[in-house]
């Protein structure tokens, strides 16, 4: 298993370890892209596929909007489904896998981090990672974090400014820091 296999994996990635060099130079690699592409200015949604095309390293259907600036660790293992809606200031740390499914919407400056690090503090350096999974129709508020090994059910909605440390159950609405269930959402309803 090379350190990307690993990584994934969910396994701790130490820096003392052969390969780690590389997956801090494709981490460089994939911020550079991203950097790019939030200095551009404003950016067709054609160009802006280009470049998550780029980082992602697959094809973004055209129904998906991303809005930068956009900012991004590995890029390699995001996921992102048809018609999607994600705004400014979005931050996905991705090494342990990131799954956006159909019709999702990100509010402004949300943090999906799969990463963590090792509690020992004489091990603090070495990283584990946890995959998010965001099931379609979800709906995440603004300035909300979501952390390592997440899923978030179908048709949720995760208040603004939110921490969320575990799963949320299908067609809820979750909020606070840490966030708490606060309802279901029923079929239907405007409210």
């Amino acid at each position: 298993m090379d350190i990307f296999e690993k990584d994934l994996s969910g396994a701790m990635v130490s820096p003392d370890e052969p390969g780690y060099d590389k997956l801090i130079s494709t981490i460089f690699d994939t911020m550079s892209t991203a950097a790019e592409m939030n200095a551009k200015g404003w950016l067709t949604p054609e160009e802006v596929h280009e470049y998550l095309h780029r980082i992602t390293g697959r094809e973004i259907d055209k129904s998906t909007t991303l809005l930068p600036p956009f900012y991004v660790d590995y890029g390699k293992n995001i996921r992102i489904g048809k018609g999607c809606w994600i705004q400014q200031g979005c931050t996905f740390f991705d090494r342990g896998g990131i799954t956006i499914g159909d019709g999702v919407f990100i509010a402004p400056k949300v943090n999906l981090i799969t990463i963590n690090h090792d509690p020992n503090p004489d091990n603090r350096s070495a990283t584990y990672g946890r995959p998010i999974v965001i099931e379609d129709k979800v709906w995440i508020g603004i300035g909300a974090t979501v952390l390592p090994g997440v899923r978030i059910g179908y048709g949720s909605i995760v208040g603004a400014n939110s921490v969320v440390t575990h799963d949320v159950p299908p067609m809820s609405v979750v909020g606070g820091n840490p966030a708490k269930f606060i309802k279901k959402i029923e079929a239907g309803s405007k409210k």
